[in-house]
């Protein structure tokens, strides 16, 4: 049994203050993650119905793991953690936006954020940044 209404249409989606998320073909929808204090992009990660039940519950990001095919709770082997203050979902409800307040890394690289590479203008190559 799906925990969300489907999607409305149209107007009606961009209108409704009932929670209607847009899950993709896949089950998923893609949720970002962005630092509350510093308005930093930290990360991308994609969430099913139960992740997203989880992380308004809890209030700890909770994604689902398209590698791995299970829930994962950001931090819970690395102790790099986010927790929620705010939950955003865009006009079409397609997308999510976490504000977390991020304990160590946001990246399994051990940076900061995962964008931390620059497209060139010349379109080939990257830089970090």
């Amino acid at each position: 049994m799906a925990l969300y209404d489907p999607p409305l249409k149209g107007r009606k989606q961009d209108e409704t203050l009932s929670l209607r998320p847009a899950f993709n073909n896949d089950g998923l929808i893609a949720a970002i993650a962005q630092d509350v204090e510093s308005g930093d992009v930290l990360m991308l990660a994609w969430m099913n119905e139960e992740a997203l039940r989880k992380t308004i519950e809890t209030g700890r990001a909770t994604y689902w793991s398209r590698s791995r095919g299970t829930l994962w709770t950001k931090g819970e082997s690395s102790g790099h953690t986010q927790e929620v203050t705010d939950i955003l979902v865009d006009c079409d409800q397609d997308a999510i936006l976490l504000k977390v307040r991020q304990t160590g890394a946001a990246c399994h690289t051990d940076r900061p954020s995962c964008f931390y590479r620059r497209i060139e203008s010349a379109g080939h190559a990257l830089t970090y940044i």
